[in-house]
């Protein structure tokens, strides 16, 4: 397996939409996110009328014997919220003026302050947003004829979190406060192996293969009352978002093509139910021993352009237009855009700095006919 091919195309869809141009805050289209692969709370996709998905559910193929292993990686985007306070009054920041910032922590200072969508502090801008902590959990070693017997259920958790950071300017002086929050998540990855009857299987003389069927499914178990009355905010704090699973197969296993498969397999690839994710194979071109399950349909084989420098989060434009755009944004665009998070001021400390010929390769490229 090419693993680092792998994980720059997990990464990609990881990613897509985190944030779009102009890539500020403030646009419209930023504050309406996480539209991809989003697992909200059971309760919550119940009060929806099954509107807002709670779980994800991949079917594949495996080509293998007995002793084939199976690995399964389910990665997926775990929100933060970012709350800037300014001071609901004028003395507000002295009452806290002179403390350390544990104590502030201590005293929960932040009742002295109010949720702003900005604030300007000693020059630098501060802005409320949802942040990302990127989630793992993975179930290996899982060898497929034990799978046959008995399916395989792996739970995971991950635990609240509130963290306060204090605003200071050049002299010292508390001009506002951060509050990052995190809600708990609890899910589990459920993995079950059928044997698919009636096909015709190619084996080799060392060992006897058959056709499985593979189904993964990534349930959100996390707990909400009074789902009804939430918002889908509310709810995507406790969702796990641009959820996907990456699939290994190992010891002489090797996965099917769900777009091009072979002409004895059609029949039983038409018969897998995939629910709102799409399995591809992934790696370098030909191999069969791993495929990503994403909520963005690809094609086989996707690949990275290699005239791309760096993320952009917008698989659906080009790149060279993008690095244009955000050429042209004015000062006070790009301030902002610099204060968003430290993914939108790498895409912009990448832009300002890029040489020429860099953006000319992203223009086009000349290649000659060989002979």
């Amino acid at each position: 397996m090419n693993l680092q091919l792998v994980e720059r195309i997990a990464a990609a869809v990881l990613y897509e939409g985190y944030m779009l141009y102009p890539y500020r805050a403030t646009a419209v289209k930023n504050r309406q996110r996480w539209n991809f692969g989003a697992l909200c709370p059971e309760s919550y996709s119940a009060a929806q009328g099954g509107t807002e998905a709670w779980t994800m559910q991949t079917q594949c193929l495996v080509h293998a014997g007995a002793d084939a292993v199976l690995d399964v990686k389910l990665r997926f985007l775990h929100l933060l919220e970012r709350e800037v306070g300014a001071p609901v009054a004028d003395g507000a920041a002295q009452e806290v003026a002179n403390l350390s910032d544990d104590e502030i922590q201590a005293r929960d200072a932040a009742a002295h302050f109010q949720v702003v969508e900005s604030l300007d502090v000693g020059g630098q801008l501060f802005q409320t947003w949802q942040e990302a902590v990127e989630r793992e959990v993975c179930a290996t070693n899982l060898n497929l004829g034990e799978l046959l017997k008995q399916p395989h259920r792996q739970t995971f958790a991950f635990p609240s979190s509130r963290a306060l950071e204090t605003l200071r300017d050049a002299d010292g002086r508390v001009g506002g406060i951060i509050v990052r929050r995190q809600q708990s998540i609890e899910g589990a990855i459920e993995l079950r192996v059928e044997a698919v009857e009636g096909v015709a299987v190619e084996s080799d003389a060392s060992s006897a293969k058959g056709l499985f069927r593979l189904t993964a499914r990534i349930l959100n178990l996390t707990t909400l009352e009074d789902a009804g009355a939430r918002s889908r905010d509310d709810a995507l704090m406790r969702s796990l978002v641009s959820t996907h699973t990456i699939l290994g197969a190992r010891e002489g296993g090797e996965f099917v093509s769900m777009l091009e498969p072979p002409e004895a397999f059609r029949e039983a690839v038409a018969s897998c139910e995939n629910t709102g994710t799409w399995p591809v194979m992934v790696g370098d071109e030909g191999a069969r021993d791993c495929m990503l399950s994403s909520p963005i349909i690809l094609y086989d084989y996707p690949q990275i352009a290699p005239e791309s420098p760096g993320d952009l989060f917008d698989g659906t434009e080009i790149d060279e237009i993008l690095t244009l755009r955000i050429m042209t944004l004015t000062d006070e665009e790009k301030r902002e855009m610099r204060s968003v998070d430290e993914h939108a001021r790498r895409i912009l400390e990448r832009t300002e700095t890029m040489p020429g010929e860099e953006l000319l390769r992203m223009h086009g490229m000349m290649k000659g006919k060989s002979s």
